[in-house]
C-alpha cells in the first residue's frame, strides 16, 4: 500500500512567511496532483507554542493556531486525512513527522497498511530530509518525489546535500510524472 507524506506545507514555510523557503509555494499544485493518486495521505505540521527553545535557532515560526501555521491556502487539504502535530512543546525541535506528539505517525500507518512512502514538502534540507530518514529507519520504501520539495538553503547547496543524504541512507528518488 502506497502513502503519501506532505512535510509542512505551512504559510510561514513559503513566500511571505516568517521563515519562507524561496519558491517553497511552487511544491503545492504538484503535491495536489499527487494526492489523488494515493489511497492514504497524510501530512505534518509544525505546531509550535509561543515560548519554546526552537526560537533560539531559528525566527518565530508556525505558532499553533496562527495563520503562519496554516497550510499553504492553494494546498487541497481536505484531501489530508489525518494531520500529525510536531515541534509542540518547549523541549524538542520537531523536524521529523515521526516526532509527532498527538498521534504516533508509524502506528498509523502501518495501521492503514503503508509499506511505501512518498514524502513531499518542506524543507528538503531540515523537515523532509529528517522525515525521511526516520521513515527508512522505521521500515517503510520510502521514497523522495524530487520536483515536490523545496530547500532553505541556509548554506548554499544544504538542499542537494540532504537529498545525497537522504539517497545514501536508501531512500529513493523519484520525478511525480514517474506517478501519475
Amino acid at each position: 500500500m502506497k502513502g503519501l507524506l506532505v512535510v509542512d506545507v505551512q504559510n510561514d514555510f513559503c513566500p511571505g512567511g516568517a521563515l519562507a523557503v524561496p519558491e517553497g509555494d511552487k511544491v503545492v499544485p504538484v503535491i495536489n496532483r499527487l494526492m489523488k493518486e494515493f489511497p492514504v495521505v497524510v501530512a505534518s505540521k509544525d505546531w509550535h507554542p509561543h515560548k519554546t527553545v526552537h526560537f533560539k535557532k531559528w525566527p518565530v515560526h508556525c505558532v499553533h493556531n496562527t495563520r503562519g501555521a496554516e497550510f499553504h491556502p492553494d494546498l487541497e487539504s481536505e484531501r489530508i486525512q489525518q494531520v500529525f502535530l510536531k515541534g509542540t512543546g518547549d523541549k524538542d525541535d520537531g523536524y521529523s513527522a515521526y516526532e509527532a506528539t498527538n498521534l504516533n505517525l508509524t502506528e498509523y500507518l502501518k495501521g492503514k497498511g503503508v509499506d511505501e512512502l512518498y514524502v513531499v514538502g518542506l524543507a528538503t534540507d531540515y523537515c523532509v530530509r529528517a522525515t525521511a530518514l526516520d521513515s527508512v529507519r522505521k521500515g517503510f520504501r520510502t521514497y523522495l518525489v524530487i520536483d515536490a520539495i523545496a530547500a532553505v538553503d541556509v548554506n548554499p547547496g544544504d538542499g542537494e546535500k540532504a537529498i545525497g543524504e537522504m539517497k545514501n541512507a536508501g531512500v529513493t528518488l523519484v520525478k511525480s510524472g514517474d506517478l501519475l
